[in-house]
């Protein structure tokens, strides 16, 4: 690193901006510890409980937030890369590591296609369970949001999808004895 004074200084949390995602999901993850602690669980509840689930979200939360920490600590965004003009009273080395900052590519952009195909299918989702059901209500998102990042094998994604949902339909309906919308196919399952 420069000296304090040069324009290539940069303090330690400059390029760290992602550290604020960590402690969001570490913050998120102990609101959801709380209320696992503080939930009243019935003396009949059936193993593994009601607390099981949203245990297995709060650990897998601190993982991420843990994961994302070390990830920006280690690896901080580059800085804005300087340009300098023939006239501008730069440095060799200054020009050297501009030109070089400007050839580096970076894999992180906003894919607004597949954004957009994932919230249209989640909203599908939550307006058209009711009246689809679970199952294919769940493989309508599924096969929007697998369109939504490139895959264009659109029948295999909604059989995929379809049998995706329907394992969690039976997990949860069969197994964890938690009703599902069942809606076009009342009749079947």
């Amino acid at each position: 690193m420069g000296d304090a004074g040069s324009p290539t200084a940069r303090s330690w949390w400059h390029g760290r901006s992602g550290l604020f995602l960590a402690a969001f999901m570490a913050a998120f993850s102990t609101y959801l510890l709380v209320g696992i602690l503080t939930m009243a669980v019935p003396d009949g509840a059936d193993a593994p409980g009601p607390q099981f689930v949203p245990l297995i979200i709060t650990v897998a939360g601190y993982i991420l937030a843990l994961l994302l920490a070390v990830h920006y600590i280690r690896t901080p965004e580059p800085a804005v890369t300087p340009t300098f003009t023939a006239e501008d009273d730069a440095t060799d080395e200054e020009r050297r590591a501009a030109e070089a900052a400007a050839t580096v590519q970076y894999r992180t952009f906003s894919d607004w296609y597949a954004v957009g195909w994932s919230v249209a299918g989640f909203l599908a989702f939550a307006l058209l369970l009711n009246v689809l059901g679970w199952i294919l209500g769940a493989a309508l998102l599924f096969w929007c949001v697998a369109h939504g990042i490139g895959s264009r094998r659109h029948v295999f994604d909604a059989s995929l999808g379809l049998l995706l949902s329907s394992f969690i339909y039976l997990a949860f309906d069969v197994g964890l004895g938690l009703s599902l919308p069942s809606g076009l196919l009342g009749g079947v399952f």
